[in-house]
């Protein structure tokens, strides 16, 4: 688990096998002392890794307080989710060759497609502008860091700092070629180029949006 100590790291992995715990329990099972544990959970609580769980009051004292994990600690533990893509994706074009996965790739597309359209502004009453941030804002909540900037000719850039699919689409390039068309097929009278990809070696992912030429 990268950027924690040792101790921490037991505390967490600790954690990560029970519903909750107290301070006092992982003292024990760590031959430690409760203000010595307590002061580890309070650093894993700052850093968003553990919360606390407020006991219910039971009359007999104050109970003590009880400890777990957050959803943000799913992330020092190992993810084979990369992984996995990549073996299905292998897995699909071993079975139904390669003509199969792009008819895959052709189902998602068109789903990306239909749920763009849905979410963005009407292109006969909207600006592209407004398009394209309205575009950035799915992005982002799908996890790929999208924002707009506005160039001095006019024209807009769509900008990805994050690919969460990277890894998949490193193993079907059907991925990349099926978002670009996405975006020219929902942003309305535009023209859509990628001038930059993560895949091909640039930091991130930008595409040129210009209105289409009469």
């Amino acid at each position: 688990m990268p950027g924690l100590t040792d101790t921490k790291r037991r505390i967490v992995d600790a954690l990560k096998r029970v519903p909750t715990a107290t301070a006092p329990q992982l003292a024990q099972s760590f031959g430690l002392t409760d203000t010595a544990v307590r002061q580890h959970l309070e650093a894993l609580e700052t850093a968003e890794l553990v919360e606390r769980v407020e006991p219910a009051p039971s009359g007999r004292g104050r109970p003590a307080i009880r400890w777990r994990l957050t959803g943000q600690a799913a992330a020092h533990f190992p993810d084979r989710h990369g992984e996995l893509a990549v073996e299905l994706l292998a897995s699909i074009r071993a079975a139904l060759g390669d003509e199969g996965l792009d008819r895959l790739v052709g189902v998602r597309t068109a789903a990306q497609e239909h749920a763009y359209r849905a979410a963005l502004p009407d292109p006969a009453t909207s600006s592209a502008l407004e398009r394209v941030r309205r575009l950035a804002e799915l992005r982002s909540a799908e996890g790929y860091l999208a924002e707009v900037a506005e160039q001095p000719d006019g024209a807009l850039v769509l900008i990805e700092h994050h690919c969460p699919i990277s890894v998949a689409a490193a193993s079907c390039a059907g991925f990349c070629r099926g978002e670009l068309a996405v975006f020219r097929a929902v942003l309305g009278d535009v023209t859509v180029e990628r001038t930059e990809h993560l895949l091909a070696g640039d930091r991130r992912c930008a595409y040129v949006v210009r209105a289409a030429t009469p």
